[in-house]
């Protein structure tokens, strides 16, 4: 059995949060069983404070800092947060909106865990942090173009890393886009002949026969 709280104790505690917030909640809502908060991005240090500091919350522990996002949109990025109160026992989400452009004030003041979240979010979503103490990429290798989780980077990619036998060093070089590859599990970029004799896929030896 799963244990979930329920959407009357989330809205009594939005209700809580929103009104003792100072106005640093600019909204909430309840669904799927979870509180999700909503706020200015420019206020997120002074809201995040609140949560931590507040003796009535006491969300200690950022869990997560991650990011979505709405190519559709003028503010494209969602930057979310995630806190667990472990006196409270008690989970909420805060969201707050960016663009390409606009930096969100680093946390990392007020949660040092959120050093690596938020330069995993700059790495994959290009979301930038101001304040942060070493914003640089996480994830991906050096000198790489563009960012893997927005709508828009092209599924193939911009540049493939490879070891060149001949010239006995790692080069990189444009991708050569592939619109539908075969997968046989044995080489990603040959399609698998499947009703060849000879040809078949590793474990087809375990099958039964004759059944």
């Amino acid at each position: 059995m799963t244990w979930r709280v329920s959407d009357e104790v989330l809205t009594g505690l939005g209700e809580a949060v929103a009104a003792g917030s100072n106005g640093l909640v600019g909204g909430w809502s309840v669904a799927f069983g979870e509180l999700t908060l909503t706020a200015s991005a420019d206020r997120i240090v002074e809201l995040l404070t609140y949560l931590r500091d507040d003796p009535a919350l006491q969300f200690h522990q950022l869990m997560d800092v991650c990011a979505a996002d709405y190519p559709q949109r003028p503010l494209r990025f969602d930057v979310v947060y995630h806190l667990l109160s472990m006196t409270r026992n008690r989970r909420i989400r805060v969201k707050v909106q960016t663009d390409e452009d606009t930096a969100v004030p680093s946390v990392v003041g007020v949660f040092p865990g959120a050093d690596w979240f938020e330069r995993e979010a700059f790495d994959m979503f290009g979301v930038f942090f101001a304040g942060h103490p070493d914003l640089r990429r996480l994830l991906t290798d050096y000198g790489f173009h563009g960012y893997p989780l927005r709508k828009d980077f092209p599924m193939t990619g911009y540049v493939e890393v490879r070891y060149d036998d001949e010239l006995k060093r790692v080069v990189y070089q444009p991708v050569n886009s592939v619109e539908f590859r075969n997968w046989d599990f044995l080489s990603p970029w040959e399609g698998a002949e499947y009703a060849r004799p000879g040809r078949e896929l590793p474990g087809d030896e375990k099958a039964e026969t004759g059944a």
